[in-house]
């Protein structure tokens, strides 16, 4: 049964004065419009670039807003968090910005770029259990004993209230945008987004978007009990439980949810540094997956999509990109049966030149197979213009009686 729905905590004024309170100490970040992705998906599409924030995420805004209201007496005892993501640097950025002492409890498998990277802001890590429960369990205790005021990633109206200040911002430039497609983690991003889009002078549709591999909100709004595991791309809003605050609102005021897949989410990334030139981590990118996965729901559309962050790790970013070309037709690893003897592998590569197919690698197996003594496989990667180029030098190679095969990602 459905929890009952209480009072929105946050309103569009609490908002606006959160965008007065913030604005001085954040990038006001640009929302501009993508030709290239309009012409692609068939809606008007402007993107807010909140991955340009100086932590590279939306995140400093509730953080901010909520430093700010804190008394004498809490900001010399000082904050406390567990977050082992972005929620974690912005608050620590501004808590030493503002000379307020901040503590970070993070997971103990948390990554060192992470832990580096938060300890530069400033702040005081450490590391606690292996999930994220036990460092959030742990960072309640030390709460209590120490006097810190904890700063929840999402389930308080001063976070609510900060994330709306994006959806200000977006509505200052383009008026006229009528949907915007957010994603969903905890649900502060997208509670405080609607708040703005409802109290605007013409009708806002708001939709949200979750990895299907953590369809949190999802379930809470829908009563489904889809399960919530996996390694997600889209880390940032990999989230077991919504806030109870934020579901609240969600269910109020957000008028969809879609569920986007892996290979989705890597597209997007992999689209937006190849036509915006802009790094997005997966989280970030969740709205342009849904929108590219649902053209025909946004067709005529103007639609506005928060590049909410931009912390991807660039080995994670080489395979996405990797993987995104293999998808294309542009990089592909082929198969191809041959005989052992002199000659064979130079009649073959006469066909790669023939069709203007780069090599890059070369792989033989003559041992670990299921072929006669004399014959072997040759795994070939190479770089083909597209799909359609790709697609003739198969041809062409089975035209010239090649077993050939290309080796295909899931």
């Amino acid at each position: 049964m459905p929890a009952p729905l209480l009072p929105i905590p946050v309103t569009i004024d609490d908002i606006r004065t959160a965008h007065d309170r913030v604005r001085a100490n954040i990038v006001r970040t640009p929302t501009l419009i993508s030709k290239t992705l309009s012409d692609l998906t068939g809606a008007t599409v402007y993107l807010k670039f909140e991955n340009l924030q100086f932590t590279a995420a939306y995140k400093e805004r509730g953080a901010l807003n909520t430093l700010l209201q804190l008394d004498e007496a809490a900001r010399a005892k000082g904050v406390i968090a567990a977050s082992a993501g972005n929620h974690a640097q912005g608050l620590a950025y501004h808590a030493h910005r503002l000379g307020i002492p901040a503590t970070i409890v993070m997971p103990t498998n948390t990554p060192t770029v992470k832990v580096v990277q938060t300890e530069g802001h400033g702040a005081t890590v450490i590391l606690e259990g292996d999930t994220f429960d036990a460092a959030y369990a742990h960072a309640r205790e030390l709460e209590a004993e120490r006097g810190y005021t904890f700063v929840h990633p999402f389930d308080d109206p001063r976070i609510v209230a900060g994330a709306g200040t994006t959806a200000i911002e977006m509505l200052e430039d383009v008026p006229e945008i009528d949907t915007f497609i957010t994603p969903i983690g905890g649900g502060g991003l997208i509670s405080g987004m609607a708040v703005v889009a409802k109290a605007a002078d013409h009708p806002i549709e708001v939709i949200g978007v979750e990895a299907e591999l953590f369809p949190s909100m999802y379930n809470r709004i829908n009563g489904t009990q889809y399960p919530c595991a996996g390694d997600t791309l889209a880390e940032g809003i990999a989230v077991k439980e919504p806030g109870a605050i934020t579901s609240n609102m969600v269910r109020q005021l957000v008028d969809e949810i879609l569920l986007v897949s892996e290979r989705s989410l890597e597209h997007a990334v992999s689209l937006l540094l190849q036509i915006e030139k802009s790094v997005v981590e997966g989280a970030g990118a969740a709205g342009l997956a849904a929108l590219l996965d649902h053209p025909e729901r946004f067709a005529g559309r103007t639609v506005g999509i928060v590049l909410c962050g931009g912390n991807i790790d660039t080995r994670l970013l080489a395979n996405v990109l990797l993987r995104d070309l293999a998808r294309s037709g542009r990089l592909a690893r082929l198969k191809v049966r041959l005989k052992d003897q002199p000659g064979a592998l130079y009649a073959l590569f006469r066909i790669f030149n023939e069709q203007r197919i780069n090599i890059i690698e070369v792989y033989h197996q003559r041992i670990f197979t299921s072929l006669p003594a004399k014959g072997l496989i040759t795994e070939i990667e190479c770089e083909a213009r597209d799909r359609s180029h790709l697609d003739r030098l198969i041809a062409a190679l089975k035209d010239a009686d090649y077993e050939v095969s290309a080796i295909e990602l899931a």
